[in-house]
């Protein structure tokens, strides 16, 4: 989840005044922003800041138990905590030859714990312009998971799914985090993720969404889960 930090001025200090059971009719519209307040600024995974919707998460692991991806590339990857989460589910599946690459504009506050990890390998620098060289890494008829989460202007996110989108074969998933913004938190760039995806689908009827991937009920990734037939 990542939205320039005057989007989250709003969101910040918002906490549930008493217990789930004692707000049961409060409507999802104002949970959102309590859930958000948890992602963006307590949320982590080995100790490691992370932004993530943690049903979402879930999700990201019966995905890659079911395809095996042999690369998860992770667009937009912060402060590495869900690269390693993501390194980690491959140890514990037992994926000894898979790999995730973590692309973001600056590595800097990535974690030796991360950086060293076997199966992680870093590219710093715009997503877009590095796409040939990541390509170079992937064998042909690889098995890939792309996971996008790095500027969420709707012309980042299109360039992005443009350019990626030839790695994902039949059946292979792509999947666009926040199209929450405006469409569930008011937070972020509009037109954003959300429209997107919409005008990727335009343009490319080999790809659907996969909208069971949504069945928790709450996600960040509404519209976000993009399979190729």
């Amino acid at each position: 989840m990542h939205v320039r930090k005057k989007n989250l001025a709003c969101y910040r200090g918002i906490y549930m005044e008493k217990y789930m059971e004692d707000n049961l009719e409060i409507p999802i519209k104002e949970i959102l922003p309590i859930i958000q307040n948890r992602i963006m600024n307590t949320t982590t995974y080995f100790g490691i800041q992370t932004w993530k919707n943690p049903l979402d998460a879930w999700v990201y692991q019966e995905i890659i138990f079911k395809k095996q991806p042999d690369f998860i590339i992770e667009i937009g990857n912060f402060s590495g905590g869900s690269t390693l989460f993501l390194a980690h589910l491959l140890d514990l599946m037992g994926m000894v030859n898979s790999r995730v690459i973590g692309i973001d504009i600056s590595q800097e506050k990535i974690p030796d714990i991360v950086r060293k990890h076997p199966k992680v390998s870093l590219f710093e620098g715009d997503a877009c312009a590095l796409f040939e060289q990541v390509k170079t890494q992937i064998p042909l008829n690889s098995e890939v998971l792309i996971i996008e989460d790095s500027l969420h202007t709707y012309k980042n996110t299109l360039a992005i799914l443009r350019a990626y989108s030839s790695l994902i074969r039949s059946g292979g998933y792509f999947i666009i985090e926040d199209g929450i913004c405006h469409h569930g938190l008011e937070l972020g760039p509009k037109p954003g993720p959300y429209e997107a995806v919409q005008k990727f689908l335009e343009e490319n009827t080999d790809f659907e969404v996969d909208r069971e991937k949504e069945s928790f009920g709450i996600t960040w990734n509404p519209m976000g889960y993009l399979r190729r037939k």
